[in-house]
């Protein structure tokens, strides 16, 4: 069948068969769906987010009225969206958070519209666009929270897979329960401090190298005293990557139009950029979340110990709760980056797994030699 072209119907009632209709309807229930969806997260959001949030469920909704005129007076009751998307509409409607975002961003980009044609060009070309769209309005989340984000997942992977080689590898060495747990206890205050500390010094380093590359505020209050004929506004951008036909355009523009504001030095250089959108967080907030989530992630392997197991069950309960976290949190990035879950999360197991067993063959081995 060749795709339809928009407002046209593809097939007469008598035509239909009872595997078009399923299809139908499922398409009209995830199309209400997705328009909820949208309209839920706009619901928590102001401004221009809001708007363009709402101009998504519209379009979704005039996707549905496709399909509602295709069914006609064979549409039937009201029917559930897929499992996945009546998921995602209940956390848009409780979170609306950034996670929330990249999930709708991949559904969007798992359109079945391009293999559909019962579906109309414009309704294919709309689902592609949307995914851009709402890829961008989750890049603004994404770079409010990678800073802050980027401190808990690192922590907490790096505590999950280094205290449970700690863990293995002692307990390869044939040391005593109480020892593996002294040292993993040990492990977790040592390497949370560490990466706090270190985090926070990370961090603010960034930010302050960040302000020096920012414009002076009071440079701009001389631009009316300067020779016009020499032009050293032009060396201003320049320096800060025009060329120099748009340095020499762009510095006599303000000229004559003088303007004392900081934002007239930004041009070219990002420096205008709102502090809300930037990427890199704050030291306090990167710190603190760095030594919760590496705590977190280092309690896990000596949770086992700490209820009073010893010898291999300790230790398969130690892999099986560390492989679990591991899987999530592999998820999780998975997901605010637009990436595959499983995949990330298998990645992430694979790395523990490796990293974990190594260590426990070192200790069986040093464990035998001192022994």
């Amino acid at each position: 069948m060749n795709r339809v072209e928009d407002g046209e119907e593809t097939a007469r009632p008598a035509e239909r068969s009872s595997a078009t209709l399923r299809r139908w309807r499922r398409r009209l229930a995830d199309e209400h769906a997705e328009a909820q969806v949208y309209r839920h997260l706009a619901e928590r959001r102001t401004g221009e987010d809001r708007d363009v949030l709402l101009g998504l469920a519209r379009a979704e909704e005039r996707h549905a009225a496709h399909w509602a005129r295709l069914l006609g007076d064979q549409a039937g009751r009201p029917r559930n969206g897929n499992p996945r998307m009546r998921l995602l509409a209940w956390l848009a409607h409780r979170f609306g958070s950034v996670f929330v975002l990249a999930l709708a961003q991949r559904a969007e980009a798992r359109t079945p519209y391009d293999d559909d044609a019962d579906a109309t060009a414009a309704m294919t070309a709309d689902e592609r666009i949307h995914e851009e769209v709402v890829r961008g309005l989750a890049a603004r989340g994404r770079a409010r929270v990678s800073g802050t984000f980027r401190a808990a997942v690192f922590g907490a992977n790096d505590e999950l897979v280094s205290n449970l080689s700690l863990v293995l590898g002692v307990t390869g060495g044939g040391v005593a329960a109480h020892t593996v747990l002294l040292t993993g206890v040990a492990g977790l205050l040592a390497g949370a401090l560490s990466m706090g500390a270190g985090e926070y010094v990370s961090v603010r380093s960034q930010r302050e190298l960040l302000a020096a590359s920012r414009p002076d505020p009071t440079a701009p209050r001389y631009l009316p005293w300067l020779d016009v004929d020499a032009n050293e506004l032009a060396l201003v951008y320049r320096a800060r990557g025009m060329s120099t036909e748009e340095a020499d355009q762009h510095a006599a523009e303000q000229l004559a139009d003088l303007d004392p504001s900081p934002d007239r030095f930004a041009a070219g250089s990002g420096a205008g950029v709102d502090p809300d959108h930037e990427v890199v967080g704050t030291g306090l907030g990167a710190a603190l979340s760095s030594f919760a989530f590496f705590a977190s992630g280092a309690a896990v392997p000596i949770l086992p110990f700490l209820f009073g197991l010893t010898g291999l069950v300790a230790v398969l309960v130690a892999l099986l709760a560390v492989g679990a976290a591991l899987m999530v949190s592999g998820a999780i990035v998975g997901i605010l980056s637009g990436g595959p879950p499983l995949r990330r999360g298998l990645r992430q197991l694979a790395i523990g797994a490796g990293a974990a067993g190594i260590t426990y063959a070192l200790g069986l081995l040093v464990g035998g030699a001192v022994g």
